[in-house]
């Protein structure tokens, strides 16, 4: 079992973008055993890029994570954060090294049984 999670970075290797000014996300699939697999860079439009913080955007950002359980990204504001866990897409906030997210996540959904 894989569970699908998004990360924002801006090159690839650290969680270091603020998801509102994300341009992509790292997208990886994360197995229960720890290790993890790049799926893809998926490119999206910055919440924070629109001027207007406009709904609009942040529902298109939804949208573009609809098949990812979870979020993690260096810092997110309490609207952008509950919309997405009210979409069903949990939010972590912690600046890290993807590879030892992954793994910390795998560790955290292999204890807590979420499935994809």
């Amino acid at each position: 079992m894989a569970w699908r999670v998004a990360f924002t970075s801006a090159d690839d290797v650290y969680v270091n973008q603020h998801f509102g000014h994300a341009r992509y996300f790292v997208i990886r699939d994360i197995e229960a055993d720890g290790t993890s697999s790049f799926l893809e860079r998926r490119e999206i439009t910055p919440v924070c890029g629109s001027g207007d913080h406009g709904a609009g955007v942040l529902d298109d950002v939804i949208e573009s994570l609809h098949d990812c359980i979870a979020v993690l990204t260096a810092k997110i504001g309490p609207a952008p954060r509950k919309r997405l866990e009210l979409a069903g897409i949990t939010v972590f906030e912690e600046p890290a090294i993807i590879e030892e997210a992954a793994r910390k996540l795998a560790a955290y959904y292999s204890r807590t049984k979420r499935e994809e």
